[in-house]
């Protein structure tokens, strides 16, 4: 089914937004605690970036950007509140369930899943320092760096996510990767 169609089926059945939830929930999350390094900052974004998207779903506008990138755009907004400050006072995922009625499925709380996601970030040290290097940087920096590096966006997805010109976003890679090299000897993404 594409997007188009499916924004269409939700507008007359909200229980249909689960279908977004199920096919993106991975995606944001990783990308939250790939950016983050921390599960529960990672769980609450996610969350809050599904809640904020349920909640917003009837104006969202079909262009030809996918669903997805509205969801990055969201979780990026959600991570640069997390990051200026130090209590991040998330909705809960179960606020859609209960307060909205859309059955969804809690990845969030898989034992399993957490345990995975630990263990590859341990066994990717590199990443680790990478990341805490990138959190020094702006967030232009680090918004644009990590959609790049981490979620492997295209210049042009970057660019339709963050509303910015592809050319700001190549110069904004540009910028910052010169900033890690800089500061920090010579680290490549």
């Amino acid at each position: 089914m594409n997007e188009e169609q499916l924004l269409q089926e939700i507008e007359s059945d909200p229980q249909k937004f689960a279908g977004v939830y199920e096919a993106f929930y991975k995606n944001i999350f990783g990308y939250a605690f790939r950016r983050t390094t921390n599960y529960d900052a990672a769980k609450d974004i996610a969350a809050e970036t599904f809640l904020k998207a349920y909640a917003g779903i009837g104006k969202f506008q079909w262009r030809n950007i996918s669903i997805l990138h509205w969801l990055y755009r969201i979780a990026t907004n959600e991570i640069n509140k997390y990051f200026n400050r130090r209590k991040y006072l998330p909705e809960s995922i179960h606020r859609i369930q209960e307060e909205y009625g859309v059955a969804i499925t809690d990845y969030a709380n898989a034992e399993t899943e957490r345990i995975m996601l630990e263990e590859e970030l341990q066994r990717h040290r590199d990443f680790i320092k990478i990341n805490e290097l990138m959190k020094k940087l702006d967030t232009k920096y680090q918004e644009v760096l990590a959609l790049r590096f981490y979620e492997r966006k295209s210049i042009e997805e970057i660019a339709a996510i963050l509303g910015k010109k592809t050319g700001t976003v190549k110069s904004l890679l540009s910028r910052g990767i010169e900033r890690l090299k800089q500061d920090h000897g010579r680290i490549r993404p």
